[in-house]
């Protein structure tokens, strides 16, 4: 062995790394015990995990085996130092991403990916929602990380430093560990491709999956995935853009005649049932996570009894299925009524900064004021440049709230609560006097550390800051909201919706939770059916053109969703959901499942929370991946939009 010495703080560096992450994947194992062994062949998670956790360890360990086998002895002792840092620092990030995983599965189901990446940006919000929500988690994490960083100080020389050896030997030796390096970092000598995520996908329970792997890979692959995320052929398969387009207008209601421009594929002429001399004003109440299981009315917690008294004074969606995980995700369905896709959401990406087409936009043209109303800092998810670049004249946020003067209920750690909206939203509206608005309320308060004020509900769960509490403080708030705009003029005129942007969680033992996206939509106004339900299988994505209906304008939109009142009796009910980089199409109880570089699955659902595997029928999996291709190429030809004002 004293002749490969100067390879020891390499065998070290992957001992350590391997202790570290199986220790790990075992503990999360029994966290997870009664979710992770109802999985066939469960015990897969350790040699797969052991595989991957090599592949990472092995691609960290190239650069210090080239410089420890090529420096000579002399010159590598100026880089002692740089070795004892690296090898600590990425020991350091392993151990770190390890012990965040935990709370990060309880509240995502899967290991930290993309969404952690997206949340290091906004420092102020989760510092204070992890002070007031896992102060215990944090706490230990950092008394583990302060003893480690001791232990690796002290120990580092010892473990990390290289030995001098015989430079012949070095060389020598070289092919044989690079070749073992390559060869771990790559995990297979057959494929075309190196092993990727996909590989670890053994079972139809994501949870499971996700722990064959690592975190430090998780949110590496994440980071590397970004190059692909608004190219679908990569990750699902390729289709042509003409195909495509064809196939989504399947599923709409617009009709042949109805389409305008050849250079926009989607963009048609949308009539109301009845055109209103002066169309109604617009409010879309966007509610934080209010999934349906929490609802009174639709068979969930009774948590909502003001939600549930308003039902009886309009229309409730009770079998609609949200597109995504994440807020950008509910506000791009419900604001611009695009397709959900494996890319970040339109709201934050470049393309989509101006000349996207939103609610907004195509209101405003008729002469609307357009708003975004919000408790917290509208920067956060980019939604401020979003909003300003579509459409929206008026973007009143925390600090208008600051300025006012006024007395208000509660700043919490999102922003003011959703009482403090709904009565500044009222002030605003009133304000407009004869002129007609369009506007987005999007709540706060039904967000962790769930904070609301003293004295407004009687607690559902004895410890205030829950969940479930927060919900009963957001259906109190929607009341309040109500109370406020009966009072008002502008309600008679007023076409209102109250719809959640996802649920508050979203897990489940399949590799799509779809009982998880399912939530609810109240629709109150003149014309508006009172206390009657629409219980067809429908997207978020078919909000925005109902509600362009029902405010009875003649509009021209590139919305793929269906207008509800142009659905035939006869047609199958669809929904789309983009679970982290799985895409699920639903068609009445048919879900065909693509996920990334693997062959799509079909399901038939027997209830939200039984899925059978079933033989695939290949025209609708051509129908899955048509939406997804026309939403990138939308996307990145920028045909998303309206045609341009003329001058």
């Amino acid at each position: 062995m004293k002749k490969l010495q100067h390879l020891k703080p390499i065998l070290n560096f992957i001992l350590i790394g391997l202790l570290i992450t199986t220790l790990s994947r075992a503990i999360l194992f029994f966290i997870f015990n009664d979710r992770i062994t109802a999985t066939e062949n469960y015990w897969y998670i350790f040699p797969i995990g052991l595989r991957f956790d090599l592949i990472i360890l092995c691609y960290l360990s190239i650069v210090p085996a080239v410089l420890i086998s090529f420096l000579p002895d002399k010159a590598l002792q100026y880089f002692r130092k740089f070795l004892n840092g690296y090898f600590i620092l990425f020991l350091f990030l392993l151990l770190l991403m390890e012990l965040t995983t935990p709370d990060f599965i309880k509240q995502y189901d899967t290991r930290p990916n993309r969404l952690f990446l997206d949340y290091l940006i906004y420092p102020k919000e989760v510092i204070g929602t992890l002070i007031k929500s896992y102060l215990p988690s944090m706490i230990f994490t950092f008394v583990v990380l302060g003893a480690a960083l001791f232990f690796a100080f002290k120990q580092g020389k010892k473990l990390f430093y290289p030995k001098e050896n015989d430079y012949k030997i070095k060389l020598l030796v070289f092919p044989l560990v690079g070749f073992l390096l390559f060869f771990g970092a790559r995990s297979s000598l057959t494929s075309k491709r190196p092993i990727n995520a996909s590989n670890a996908v053994f079972s139809m329970d994501q949870l499971t999956n996700c722990l064959g792997l690592n975190s430090l890979y998780t949110v590496g692959f994440a980071a590397y995935s970004l190059k692909n995320e608004d190219n679908s052929a990569k990750m699902y398969g390729k289709m042509d853009a003409a195909e495509a387009y064809e196939r989504v207008k399947k599923y709409m209601t617009a009709q042949p005649d109805d389409f305008t421009d050849k250079d926009l594929p989607l963009l048609h002429v949308q009539h109301p049932d009845s055109l209103q001399k002066k169309p109604y004003n617009l409010v879309v109440f966007l509610q934080e996570s209010l999934g349906a299981e929490y609802v009174g009315s639709l068979g969930g917690l009774p948590l909502t009894p003001e939600l549930d008294k308003l039902s009886k004074e309009g229309l409730l969606f009770t079998n609609l299925y949200c597109t995504g995980t994440r807020s950008v995700r509910g506000i791009e369905a419900v604001v611009t009524g695009f397709l959900p896709s494996p890319s970040e959401s339109v709201v934050k990406l470049s393309n989509s900064q101006n000349g996207f087409f939103t609610l907004a936009d195509v209101l405003k043209r008729q002469g609307y004021d357009t708003s975004f109303i919000y408790g917290g800092m509208a920067n956060f998810d980019n939604m401020a440049s979003f909003f300003n670049g579509n459409g929206f004249d008026n973007i009143i946020d925390e600090t208008d709230f600051n300025k006012d003067g006024k007395k208000y209920a509660l700043k919490g750690t999102w922003g003011y609560s959703d009482e403090d909206l709904a009565a500044k939203a009222n002030d605003y509206f009133k304000s407009q006097g004869s002129k007609p608005f369009f506007s987005l309320m999007f709540s706060t308060s039904n967000h962790e550390p769930f904070e609301f004020p003293d004295g407004r509900i009687q607690l559902y769960d004895k410890t205030k800051n829950t969940v479930n509490n927060a919900m009963k403080y957001a259906d109190f708030s929607i009341g309040k909201f109500f109370e406020l705009a009966k009072k008002e003029d502008y309600f008679k005129n007023t076409i209102f919706i109250v719809i959640a942007d996802h649920n508050t969680r979203t897990y489940g033992k399949h590799l799509v939770p779809i009982h998880k996206f399912h939530i609810p939509a109240l629709i109150i106004g003149p014309g508006v059916p009172k206390g009657q339900s629409y219980d067809k299988l429908l997207s978020q994505i078919d909000i925005p053109p109902t509600l362009l209906n029902m405010i009875g304008t003649k509009v021209e939109i590139p919305m793929p969703g269906r207008n509800i009142s142009q659905i035939k009796p006869d047609t199958k009910g669809r929904a789309i959901m983009q679970f982290h980089d799985i895409n699920a199409f639903r068609v009445e109880n048919q879900v065909v499942i693509m996920q990334p570089n693997k062959e799509p699955l079909q399901f038939e659902i027997k209830n939200d929370t039984t899925l059978t595997p079933v033989k695939l029928d290949p025209e609708l999996a051509k129908d899955a991946l048509a939406h997804v291709t026309a939403a990138g190429n939308l996307y990145k030809e920028r045909k998303y939009k309206l045609r341009d004002k003329k001058k």
